[in-house]
């Protein structure tokens, strides 16, 4: 005999039997530990059913909960009884009662021949430990823990919090250094007795009865003691996810499991049938393996772990209490807005429509309403028009169309007069491209045909409401890609920018603008604005008109280039 199995067992104890028994049929003896809070008849029940077995054996009972010493305890008692009673047994494997072995067992005991003196643990510093949650790492080892983290968590924190504001600290026992890994290990029989008969044991275990999780860190610093060749890495497979919780595999996982190459696999659900009966068949000797590889299925796990954390680009966590920030991206595809340009140009909803075949809307956030293209009264994905449905939430609105139309752009108009709510949403999105026209709100002022003194209080108010827009679109935080023009500057050259905007929203194809949308007549629009002046009011925003003659609004035509010999 060359290796023993030590079993720490819990639950799914008819499970535990189905694999302690494949382990004794191949020539491994196996120790079980049964958590004392499993019920005494369940108990009786486990041991009778394997109790033909010689090579199977139990030992005494402690009552484990997770992340205190009870499970370090546990397997100590277990690791005796294996080394008392098969002192044929060079390796001894810690397992628990949901993990599988994946891979002959003569494959096991082999690869453990050939490595007599080989101790297989994880065992790193906590400077190179990337996985630990919580925020303790170094603070594990010098800080006390004697209150349950998971039964007592106000306990827990507040007594973390008091040594740190008065700088407790333990002292590390001399000559250990302290390491972290996973509890599943397996240990040559002179390193385990080594560390079970230490003179210092009870040193040590004072010290890390009191260390958060010790099962992660007790064998993993001891080890490094007395071993003679540490392979840092665990045989069996077991996998975390971000918040530290271990991944339970299923009946559709077999084939990730076969990828694996490793000797063990946890935690296996109870009822994956086809997994056990799979794993456990006495053909599983007919393939062929090769050295244990776990990095070969770390990719899936890490897609895994990005999907749950991150989501799709555009979808928000639907849970109840969800986590602000961790959505990946605002919205799950790019958009345009314009703001202005169907104030200075006549139809340039249609224009901008046939000229890129995107999907172009008026106002979405209209105060009366939401101006679908074709004025449609519900749209993608059952969007209601209705202002007071949209204005419950901007922003899912916004992301709900965007979501519901993916595959084709989607372009809106934005102004002083529609609901504001959603504007930081649009400066923080890196999927926005916004191109602002400022001051050409005031053009439908200027034709219409209303008392001045009303069109001059409405006109400051709709400049307020821009200039506080236009700098949340200039922080140096926006992540939306922000064209601003002047109108007086878009109105003296206005092909330039128009044939950006088509090359940002069109096809992606060298084509050069030979269409221009109907400018808004300006004429007397300077004057307009010289009597806003005359009210005490101080148009800015429209850069500098001049108000003594009339602005020509045709784009120039540019003369075709000639060679003169």
């Amino acid at each position: 005999m060359s290796v023993g199995i030590v079993m720490m067992c819990h639950d799914a104890l008819d499970r535990a039997a189905q694999v302690a028994r494949h382990w004794a049929d191949h020539g491994c003896p196996v120790v079980i530990h049964v958590d004392r809070r499993v019920s005494r008849a369940d108990f009786d029940a486990f041991r009778r059913s394997i109790g033909d077995r010689n090579d199977i054996r139990f030992c005494d009972r402690h009552a484990c909960e997770w992340g205190t010493w009870s499970l370090v305890a546990a397997s100590q008692i277990g690791a005796e009884a294996m080394l008392r009673a098969f002192p044929d047994v060079r390796h001894i494997y810690l397992a628990s009662g949901s993990c599988l072995p994946l891979r002959p067992v003569e494959e096991l005991v082999q690869y453990l021949a050939d490595r007599p003196r080989t101790d297989f643990i994880e065992s790193v510093t906590t400077q190179d430990v990337p996985w630990t949650v919580g925020g303790l790492n170094s603070e594990r080892f010098t800080l006390r823990f004697p209150f349950s983290w998971k039964r007592h968590r106000r306990l827990f924190d507040a007594y973390v919090g008091v040594q740190r504001a008065v700088g407790y600290s333990r002292r590390i026992p001399q000559g250990v250094v302290p390491h972290m890994g996973s509890q599943w290990w397996c240990l040559t029989r002179q390193t385990l007795s080594a560390i079970l008969q230490d003179p210092r044991r009870d040193v040590h275990e004072r010290y890390f009865k009191r260390v958060w999780i010790p099962d992660e860190s007790y064998f993993q610093s001891l080890v490094r003691l007395y071993s003679r060749k540490i392979e840092s890495r665990s045989l069996t497979l077991s996998k975390f996810d971000f918040q530290g919780k271990p991944h339970i595999f299923y009946d559709d996982h077999l084939q990730l499991l076969r990828r694996s190459d490793c000797f063990v696999a946890r935690k296996i659900w109870p009822r994956a049938d086809r997994l056990y009966r799979t794993f456990l068949s006495p053909h599983l000797g007919e393939q062929n393996r090769a050295e244990p590889n776990p990095g070969k299925i770390d990719r899936i796990f890490a897609k895994a772990i990005d999907r749950r954390t991150r989501g799709r680009a555009g979808l928000y966590m639907a849970s109840r209490y969800p986590k602000n920030g961790w959505e990946n991206g605002k919205t799950c595809a790019p958009y345009t807005v314009f703001e202005g340009f169907g104030d200075l140009f006549d139809g340039f909803d249609t224009w901008l429509q046939r000229a890129t075949g995107a999907r172009v809307h008026g106002h979405l956030y209209a105060p009366k309403r939401a101006q679908f293209t074709d004025r449609q009264a519900t749209y993608a994905g059952a969007l209601s028009a209705d202002a007071r449905l949209r204005d419950y939430n901007p922003r899912a609105f916004l992301t709900n169309l965007i979501w519901n139309t993916r595959g084709e752009r989607q372009c809106f108009f934005f102004g002083p007069n529609d609901n504001q709510a959603i504007a930081p949403f649009l400066a923080d999105d890196p999927n926005a491209q916004i191109n602002v026209i400022s001051g050409a709100w005031a053009v439908p002022l200027f034709r219409s045909n209303r008392d001045f003194g009303v069109l001059r209080r409405k006109a400051a108010r709709m400049q307020q409401v821009e200039t506080r827009h236009l700098e949340l679109l200039r922080r140096i935080t926006t992540k939306a890609r922000v064209r601003i023009w002047t109108m007086a500057d878009f109105v003296e050259a206005p092909m330039e920018p128009l044939q950006s905007i088509i090359d940002d929203n069109g096809p992606k194809s060298p084509r050069r603008l030979t269409e221009a949308p109907q400018m808004a007549d300006l004429t007397g629009f300077g004057q307009f604005l010289q009597n806003l002046k005359n009210q005490g009011m101080q148009p800015y925003l429209m850069g500098d008109f001049p108000s003594g003659h009339e602005i020509d609004t045709q784009p120039k035509r540019h003369r075709r280039p000639y060679l003169v010999k």
